[in-house]
């Protein structure tokens, strides 16, 4: 598995550099980095990221290091804007199969007849030990979401901050999602002909209760609750965008079909292996996809397309690509997108695809995804090409703090690396 052992001299000059480096500096100047912007300006080949009161206060070319700024040397190093987790569960599973609640499932609830109407930004637990793990890799921000609702949708998902505080939402209701694969139709009526019966149906009355009076003191007869209704008009209104996870050309198509049916919908299509078979009609409809590039082999029926060439060929027919799903292994998304690099990807669109791109999906590129004045501080400092496997996330900063760069697994490692060999194993601690 990708960087599980790390040499111990690499991280002793990394935490040496850390220590030396004072994390709560108000300004602080990374000077001396080969700066990956991903805004017009492009790629600065030596320059300077200011920082100040968690903000980018400027990006310039060269080295340069104003009074009252506190120097991060970065000399030749790799910066690029902090990477956002485009799907995942964080911060609402820890271990899936515990036998205590797991936030990222959801049972049926009164409140609720089509799960539109949850809403993950009271699931999210800041503590989770996977959070950490992400950001020493280069994370700084996530979109999460309900992995399973048992019914059409899986709720309002968020987006966090993977900083080291307890208010991690940085934006609430930020999506909706749903699936129309094989898993979606076994858990709506058990074939594709009840869920998307249901689905057309649900998103029908949300366009007639566009205009309506949803308090509880008015009558409601319809499929769904008051609450998702209230939830869907912002979804069928285009104001919240609709995460679709397809795999088989034929849902994909019935995906742009949906767009054509009710035009404001803003759709993104999820996982999509075969997507790179109908890419032009995504590109048509303006649907960007968030994948995991690294099927190049059927995983089942819905996936006999699967091709390590399907970032390519998506984003040459015009098609917006995001890469980074999963949760417990977000950390490989650099790898993905290397690999998708070296299947035809542009490297910079490679980049994009795990900073800019996943911003503007979630209506977040003012704030997150570019290094440029005025947007949060988050950014990574690397030991090189982010998207080579051997390079690392030297330092990250999120909204201008330095973090401590440690995780359970480090600390782990670092257990057995120096335990006291004359203490049994179990009382040897980091």
């Amino acid at each position: 598995m990708r960087r599980m052992i790390k040499s111990s001299a690499k991280y002793l000059l990394i935490a040496m550099s850390i220590s030396a480096f004072p994390v709560l500096a108000d300004a602080i100047a990374v000077t001396g980095a080969k700066i990956h912007t991903m805004t017009s300006v492009g790629t600065i080949d030596e320059g300077t990221v200011l920082i100040k009161d968690g903000k980018i206060q400027q990006v310039i070319e060269g080295k340069s290091v104003p009074s009252g700024f506190t120097e991060f040397d970065a000399a030749g190093k790799v910066i690029t804007p902090g990477l956002i987790g485009a799907y995942t569960q964080l911060g609402l599973e820890e271990v899936s199969l515990s036998a205590g609640t797991v936030d990222a499932r959801a049972d049926q609830h009164p409140i609720s007849t089509v799960g539109a109407a949850y809403d993950t930004q009271f699931a999210i637990n800041a503590d989770s030990s996977i959070i950490p793990i992400s950001r020493v890799e280069g994370f700084t921000s996530a979109a999460t979401t309900l992995s399973s609702s048992e019914m059409l949708f899986q709720g309002q998902g968020s987006i966090i901050t993977l900083d080291d505080g307890f208010d991690s939402v940085i934006k609430p209701q930020a999506f909706m999602s749903i699936d129309v694969s094989n898993g979606g139709a076994d858990e709506n009526g058990g074939s594709r002909a009840a869920l998307w019966v249901a689905l057309n149906s649900v998103f029908e009355e949300a366009q007639f209760a566009r205009g309506l009076d949803l308090s509880p003191t008015e009558d409601w007869n319809g499929l769904s609750t008051k609450q998702d209704v209230a939830a869907l008009r912002k979804v069928i209104n285009g104001d919240m965008p609709l995460l679709v996870s397809a795999d088989r050309a034929s849902d994909i198509q019935q995906v742009v079909k949906l767009k054509d049916r009710f035009t404001d919908l803003n759709i993104v299509l999820v996982s999509g292996t075969d997507a790179w078979r109908i890419a032009d009609k995504l590109a048509q409809s303006d649907i960007p996809v968030i994948l995991n590039p690294e099927y190049n082999l059927p995983g089942g029926f819905d996936q006999l397309g699967a091709t390590l060439e399907n970032a390519a060929r998506l984003h040459k027919a015009g098609v917006m690509v995001a890469i980074g799903m999963e949760t417990h292994n977000i950390r490989l998304a650099t790898q993905h997108a290397g690999n998708a690099v070296a299947n035809g990807l542009p490297h910079s669109i490679g980049l994009a695809a795990l900073t800019i791109n996943p911003a503007k999906i979630f209506g977040m590129d003012k704030e997150i995804g570019s290094l440029a004045s005025g947007k949060r501080a988050d950014l990574v400092v690397w030991s090189g090409d982010p998207l080579e496997v051997t390079q690392t996330a030297e330092q990250v900063f999120i909204h201008g703090k330095a973090i401590e760069m440690t995780s359970r697994q480090i600390k782990l490692r670092d257990r057995y690396l120096n335990r006291d060999k004359a203490k049994p194993v179990a009382y040897t601690r980091p």
